[in-house]
């Protein structure tokens, strides 16, 4: 079986949804799974956070606006009066819901119940389209299997068991569809795998049920060598190792959801990354063999970087120093991107700082406290294990004539990270790309 994800671009239109059966076999054992229709999320975003600050008429103003843009949409998806019937009654029915829900309390709770709409309605309606031609489909609630623990993490094998019995019930049937994004919590409520996350449902899903292969299809023909934004002459990476693809999707590669390797890497299950917009070109394969070793293979970066920078002569020769330290981040559930430590003093970075202020005033118990704001990281995947020599001095030679803030090496056999200010970002990118490609 294979596991095919589509972006919200893959979907952001009626032409585009009837183009994914251009891609999408029939005949071929497959679940889809469907992203909310491009720039659907925003705008529930926008009107869960109304409804959160109390600004109900300017909720409904909204809802209505973004309900007729669904409008357009079903009477350019169907053809038929029963088909077009069918499209009307789901969006009135999804619109009203999401209006009734500002009449009461409105929280976090409800907050995520609005944001699940948009996948609800994308997986419908396409499901709707392939009846209207006669193609058969199953549509499998992912609120019926996708569920995550009290931490917040996929519970892989309570997805598998449910995911199969699920299918058991139709073993003469081939395409099913999915939501993305959507999840249930510890508490049984309506979750979600947080932004990009239909992504991480193709891979949990191909993991649990030890797909042949997971595809995920968007608008780049697979992961290139360096950000095409503000890179010339990049190029696509044609195949990747789940250590470096995890590298690159971590530190900003954006054609991939972070978390969304591991799952597969974990059981082995192959990723390859499409474009559907070209439907034959080669794209991108991420497995455990990987490519060419000796090889530097890609640049990314990642902005909304804070560097902390903390110095204290007790930490000289003390042991426990930095346990102490990282347990301030710990109980604030705050991950570290880099980190770097001398005899007196240890600099790290974070990419969240909702807790911020609160880290900072336990930290400052231990030392002086510097904070930078407006980093970027930057990082440099290839090969660069004990055995290989010269790479990283490439790498700091290409940005000899930037000023850097923090340097991480060996810590990883895949990457040499650098951290600057986000001003400087553009020409490290592209110095990079000179020296390196």
């Amino acid at each position: 079986m294979k596991i095919l994800k589509f972006g919200g671009t893959s979907v952001g239109s009626a032409e585009r949804i009837k183009g994914l059966l251009d891609i999408v076999d029939p005949s071929t054992r497959q679940i889809v799974v469907l992203s909310a229709v491009s720039g659907t999320t925003n705008a529930l975003v926008e009107i869960g956070q109304a409804f959160l600050t109390g600004k109900k008429e300017e909720a409904v103003e909204l809802i209505k606006r973004h309900k007729d843009k669904y409008e357009l949409l079903i009477r350019e998806l169907f053809t038929s009066e029963q088909g077009l019937a069918k499209g009307k009654n789901l969006i009135d029915y999804h619109f009203n819901y999401i209006a009734s829900l500002g009449n009461e309390m409105f929280t976090p709770v409800e907050e995520k119940i609005v944001l699940a709409q948009g996948e609800l309605l994308s997986t419908t309606l396409f499901h709707f389209h392939l009846e209207e031609i006669g193609v058969p489909s199953i549509l499998l609630p992912a609120l019926d299997f996708m569920k995550i623990d009290d931490d917040n993490e996929p519970i892989v094998d309570y997805i598998g068991e449910k995911l199969s019995n699920l299918l058991s019930l139709y073993p003469d049937n081939t395409l099913f569809i999915t939501q993305g994004y959507i999840c249930r919590n510890s508490f049984g409520e309506i979750d979600n795998l947080r932004r990009g996350g239909s992504d991480y449902t193709a891979s949990l899903i191909g993991a649990a049920l030890r797909a042949d292969e997971v595809q995920i299809w968007t608008d780049i023909d697979g992961m290139h060598n360096n950000d095409p934004r503000v890179v010339k002459n990049t190029s696509p990476i044609a195949h990747l190792s789940f250590d470096e693809a995890a590298e690159l999707a971590y530190f900003g590669a954006k054609i991939l959801h972070p978390q969304s390797v591991f799952p597969a890497q974990k059981y082995n299950v192959p990723v390859r990354l499409l474009n559907t917009m070209d439907p034959e070109a080669t794209g991108t394969l991420i497995s455990k063999e990987g490519g060419k070793t000796g090889q530097i293979r890609a640049i990314a970066a990642k902005d909304g970087i804070t560097a902390i920078h903390i110095q204290s002569s007790r930490m000289l020769l003390a042991y426990g120093f930095l346990r102490k330290i990282f347990e301030v981040f710990e109980r604030y559930k705050t991950p570290i991107d880099m980190i770097t430590t001398s005899e007196v003093a240890v600099s790290l970075t974070v990419d969240d700082t909702k807790n911020l202020a609160d880290i900072i005033k336990e930290v400052q118990d231990f030392g002086s406290v510097k904070v930078d704001h407006e980093q970027t990281i930057v990082c440099v995947v290839g090969d660069f294990s004990a055995n290989t020599h010269g790479y990283a001095a490439r790498v700091l030679d290409a940005v000899k004539h930037l000023p850097l803030r923090m340097v991480s090496y060996g810590g990883s056999d895949y990457n040499v990270s650098i951290l600057l200010d986000t001003a400087h970002k553009t020409e490290a990118l592209r110095s990079l790309h000179n020296r390196l490609f």
